[in-house]
């Protein structure tokens, strides 16, 4: 896969909310994933290149992304702007419930390019559709992050083995991955 987005490439930025700053997930990786899809939306907007905002709101009553809590709002490095899509979702992946497909679709937006937060959640759920949907699609991995988990043996996964095992599933399946610095220095051609 050749690394060429152009107008017809959005920026798909997935769950950057405060409620993933809470305590209540445990240890996380890539502390800079949020820095690094600010920079990829500092130069989407440069370029005037469509981006894309997507927002979960759980129906979980003790989740920290609770419709109607605090936890839903955006982090400040990657705050909508007027005129760029919010799409609301309520499941795993963005495009279940949310008329993003056909948003896209209308745009004429062939290829996403996808950050956010988390690896093995929302982010690879919805990188894995927009390949199965004919999407060019790059994941930017250091603009992405997750959090350790148990099994169901009861076996701790630290977040990074989590994050680097879902990036390798990904890449060259459903997406290119690649790293910010790399997709940025390509954009600058």
């Amino acid at each position: 896969m050749t690394l060429q987005p152009d107008q017809r490439t959005a920026l798909l930025l997935v769950d950057i909310q405060e409620g993933f700053r809470s305590p209540v997930w445990g240890q996380r990786n890539n502390p800079q994933a949020e820095a690094q899809a600010a920079r990829l939306l500092a130069r989407w907007r440069e370029r005037g290149w469509p981006v894309v905002h997507i927002q979960h709101l759980s129906g979980e009553p003790d989740s920290p992304l609770k419709k109607g809590s605090a936890g839903t709002a955006f982090q400040a490095a990657v705050q909508p702007l007027p005129g760029e899509p919010v799409m609301t979702k309520s499941v795993n992946s963005a495009f279940i419930g949310t008329g993003l497909e056909e948003y896209l679709r209308s745009q004429a937006i062939t290829g996403l390019v996808i950050a956010g937060l988390t690896t093995d959640h929302c982010v690879s759920t919805t990188t894995r559709m927009a390949g199965n949907l004919g999407f060019q699609t790059w994941l930017v991995g250091d603009a992405a992050a997750t959090f350790g988990k148990e099994d169901a043996q009861g076996r701790f996964f630290d977040a990074e083995t989590l994050h680097q095992a879902h990036l390798a599933s990904l890449h060259g399946e459903f997406a290119q991955v690649v790293q910010a610095d790399e997709l940025l220095q390509g954009l600058a051609q």
